[in-house]
């Protein structure tokens, strides 16, 4: 039996540092997207997007499709630094769908002068090409 359960542990434990590393990764990704977006750098925020033309974005003016559009978007949302503001995110729930694939749940919001914003999230990010990125964002 003991030869039988040390295997299971041994992938059991490879399992989760696995996990903890991809979660890591994600963390360290929404970090520097927060990070760009404070410095006022919209493009930089945009680097932990897919640059594909299967991007789905939604807000509250529905469904966008494509970085560009989504990049358009937040350019013309969020044209100055007074509009943009401060950023912070609160993770609620990273969970692991599969080797290739994680669901964020959080909260994002804005300190303004022009007047504070915020609300929720969730984020579906892909492994491609061994980094994580985000696929789908729907944000209200």
């Amino acid at each position: 039996m003991k030869k039988l359960l040390l295997p299971f542990f041994v992938l059991l434990s490879f399992s989760v540092s696995a996990q903890s590393a991809d979660e890591t990764e994600i963390r360290n990704l929404l970090d520097k997207q927060t990070a760009a977006w404070n410095r006022g750098d919209i493009e930089g925020f945009m680097h932990g997007y897919w640059e594909n033309d299967s991007l789905m974005f939604i807000g509250k003016s529905g469904v966008t499709y494509g970085y560009q559009q989504t990049l358009a978007n937040y350019k013309k949302g969020y044209p100055d630094a007074a509009a943009m503001g401060q950023l912070s995110f609160v993770l609620i729930k990273l969970m692991p769908i599969s080797t290739d694939y994680f669901h964020v749940t959080g909260k994002w919001f804005l300190k303004r002068t022009i007047g504070d914003v915020g609300g929720h999230y969730t984020l579906l990010f892909r492994k491609i090409n061994g980094h994580w990125v985000i696929v789908a964002d729907h944000s209200s």
